[in-house]
């Protein structure tokens, strides 16, 4: 079966919730390294038999930054939460660098960026990480967008379907 119209519709939806993402990242400061931003990406739409598919991928941590995560004191709305490991101090460091944040002793002198580390590590497992929502909300949008569409799209769809077999029918 081909779905044609479904199949550029989902490929229109897939890129403009990439796009959107990459600029909400962007516009919330919250691109330090680009790994996350430039690991978000949509995989080609399938149309097999019986179903379609598309994934749209970005780094695992990519899911904490958008939908939060709680922490000792903090109650977001998020299925993530922090119980009783904090995140581990050394995986701040690049990001420690990456924004500038050098951390100097009260005579101005650069100090080990250990403390500093466990400080953040601290402060994320008490009060959590509010949900940026990045990803859900351009895909929310955008959904909605296609949702209203998808009566037209199938019908568009099922015309092409029933001229191809008429053609077909007719050439015998």
């Amino acid at each position: 079966m081909r779905l044609d119209n479904l199949k550029k519709s989902l490929e229109v939806f897939r890129d403009a919730v990439v796009q959107q993402a990459k600029l909400n990242l962007k516009g919330q400061n919250k691109v330090s390294s680009g790994n996350l931003y430039n690991s978000i990406k949509g995989s080609e739409v399938k149309v097999s038999e019986n179903s379609i598919q598309f994934n749209i991928e970005m780094e695992d941590y990519g899911t904490f930054i958008d939908k939060g995560v709680n922490g000792k004191k903090s109650v977001y709305t998020t299925p993530y939460s922090y119980k009783d490991k904090m995140p581990p101090p050394s995986k701040l460091d690049k990001w420690i660098v990456k924004r500038g944040i050098a951390p100097r002793d009260k005579d101005g002198k650069f100090i080990d960026r250990k403390s500093l580390q466990f400080a953040i590590a601290k402060s994320i497992f008490n009060n959590g990480l509010k949900p940026s929502l990045f990803f859900t909300k351009p895909f929310e949008a955008e959904y909605k967008k296609l949702e209203g569409q998808l009566d037209n799209i199938l019908f568009r769809d099922a015309e092409d379907m029933i001229q191809f077999i008429t053609k077909q029918n007719f050439k015998k």
